[in-house]
C-alpha cells in the first residue's frame, strides 16, 4: 500500500473512532443529567402556586433542614440561615413533625440583631408534604402579643389608679357623716371631697379620650387647620393655671403655619403640653411656646425653665400613667395620662415628637406635623416626617429686658 492510501486509511479510522467517543460522551451526559433531575427535589404539583397565595410566611424543607422553597420574607425573617438551612429553632418543630407523621405546632422566638434582644415571636405550623418534605407555617405574632399585653396591662393600671380617688371619696363621705355637728369640719371635708370629686372625673374623661385616640385609625374631623388659632386656644385654657401660680406664657408663632388634622385633637395636644410645663415650673417663671415651618414639616415646641426631666425618666414619660414626680403630680391633680395622650394625638396626625431636658434647666417638648399641602386625603401618600430636633428656647422677655 503506498503512503497515501496508508494516510486516508489512518484518517478513516480516527473519524470513525473519534465520532464513537463523542457519541459515548453524549450517552454518559445525558445519563448524568437524569441521574441529577431523580436527586433534585420535586415538590408536589400545585405546591408552589399556593406557596405564593399564602399570607404568611412559608418554608419547605428536606428532610436535611435545606430550605427547598420560600416565601417572600423567610430570608429576613430569621428563621433561615445564611446557608440556607432551617434556623435552630425550627429545625425541632421539623425534625417533631417528621417523626409524628402529623402536623406540630409550636411558638419560638427569634432573636432580633446580634444581641438577642427584643425578639420576633412567631407561631409556628410544621406539616409533612410528601413525598420527602416538611412544611412550615410562619406567623409573627410580636404586635398581637404586645396590644394584648398593653390591653392587660391597661385594665391593670386604670383599676389600680381609681382606687385612690374612689377610696378618698369614701373616706370624705364616711368623715362628713362623723363630723355632722362641726360645721368647719363639714366645709373642710367637703372641700377635699370636691378636689378627689374633680380629680376622679379628670382620670375618668382621659381615660376615655386616649381609649378614643388608640383605637383611631383615621382622622374623622380633619381639615386645614390655623396653627397659630390653635396654639392661641391651648393657651388661653391653661390661662388660669399660669395665672395662679405668676407664670407667663409667650407665644412666638407666624400666622401662615398650617396643618391637616382635627383642630380640637391638636388644641388638646398643646393644652396638656403646656400644662404640664407650667406643673414642673418653679412660681414666677417663663413659659415659651414656638413654631416654625422647616420645608414640608412644621415644628412647634413648648419650653420651660422647670425642674427638667432625667435620661432614664425622659424613656418613659410618654407611658400610659407614668409621672416623673409623684408627690407633685398628686398636689397639680396629674393623672400620668396627659403625655400618652399628646403622643396618641401626634401620631394620629402623621407625625412625631420628642423631648429635650436637662435636671434643672427645664424641658423643650417639640412635636412635628407634617404642613397643610403636604397631608391631605387627595394626596395619596403621606408627607415624609423626619426625625425632631431641637428648638431654640423662646426668649424669656424677663431676660432681655424687653
Amino acid at each position: 500500500m503506498n503512503p497515501t492510501a496508508a494516510l486516508f486509511v489512518m484518517l478513516a479510522i480516527g473519524v470513525i473512532l473519534g465520532g464513537g467517543a463523542m457519541a459515548l460522551v453524549g450517552v454518559a451526559d445525558r445519563q448524568r443529567q437524569r441521574a441529577v433531575a431523580l436527586m433534585e427535589p420535586r415538590l408536589p404539583e400545585g405546591v408552589e402556586d399556593v406557596l405564593g397565595a399564602l399570607p404568611q410566611i412559608a418554608i419547605v424543607a428536606d428532610p436535611s433542614h435545606n430550605v427547598v422553597r420560600a416565601t417572600a420574607g423567610a430570608t429576613t425573617s430569621g428563621l433561615i440561615t445564611r446557608g440556607g438551612a432551617l434556623a435552630q429553632v425550627v429545625q425541632s418543630a421539623a425534625a417533631t413533625a417528621w417523626e409524628r407523621g402529623d402536623a406540630v405546632e409550636t411558638t419560638v422566638v427569634v432573636p432580633r440583631g446580634p444581641f438577642g434582644r427584643a425578639g420576633v415571636q412567631f407561631r409556628l405550623r410544621a406539616k409533612l408534604l410528601p413525598p420527602r418534605f416538611v412544611l412550615v407555617l410562619a406567623e409573627d405574632m410580636t404586635e398581637a402579643i404586645r396590644v394584648e399585653e398593653v390591653r392587660r396591662d391597661f385594665v391593670a393600671n386604670v383599676s389600680h389608679e381609681l382606687k385612690t380617688p374612689i377610696g378618698a371619696v369614701t373616706l370624705l363621705a364616711e368623715a362628713i357623716g362623723e363630723a355632722a355637728d362641726d360645721e368647719e369640719q363639714v366645709r373642710y371635708f367637703a372641700r377635699r371631697l370636691l378636689v378627689e370629686g374633680d380629680r376622679l372625673a379628670r382620670l375618668t374623661r382621659e381615660i376615655i379620650d386616649l381609649s378614643r385616640l388608640q383605637a383611631a385609625d383615621t382622622l374623622e374631623e380633619a381639615s386645614t387647620v390655623d396653627l397659630a388659632e390653635v396654639i392661641a386656644q391651648a393657651v388661653d385654657r391653661t390661662r388660669t393655671a399660669a395665672e395662679a401660680r405668676d407664670i407667663s406664657v409667650g407665644v412666638r408663632a407666624p400666622d401662615d403655619l398650617e396643618v391637616w388634622g382635627d383642630a380640637e385633637l391638636l388644641v388638646m395636644c398643646l393644652q396638656n403640653l403646656v400644662t404640664n410645663a407650667i406643673s414642673y415650673s418653679p412660681a414666677g417663671s417663663y413659659v415659651g411656646v414656638g413654631a416654625r415651618r422647616q420645608d414640608d414639616v412644621v415644628e412647634v415646641s413648648v419650653t420651660d425653665r422647670g425642674i427638667g426631666i432625667s435620661d432614664d425618666d425622659q424613656q418613659r414619660i410618654f407611658e400610659r400613667f407614668y409621672r416623673v414626680d409623684t408627690a407633685r403630680s398628686r398636689n397639680t391633680g396629674g393623672t400620668g395620662l396627659g403625655l400618652s395622650i399628646v403622643r396618641h394625638i401626634v401620631e394620629n396626625h402623621g407625625g412625631d415628637i420628642r423631648v429635650w431636658s436637662k435636671p434643672g434647666h427645664g424641658s423643650t417638648f417639640t412635636v412635628r406635623l407634617p404642613a397643610a399641602e403636604a397631608l391631605r386625603p387627595d394626596a395619596g401618600t403621606e408627607a415624609p416626617v423626619t426625625r425632631p430636633v431641637r428648638i431654640p428656647s423662646v426668649v424669656d422677655p424677663r431676660r432681655t429686658g424687653k
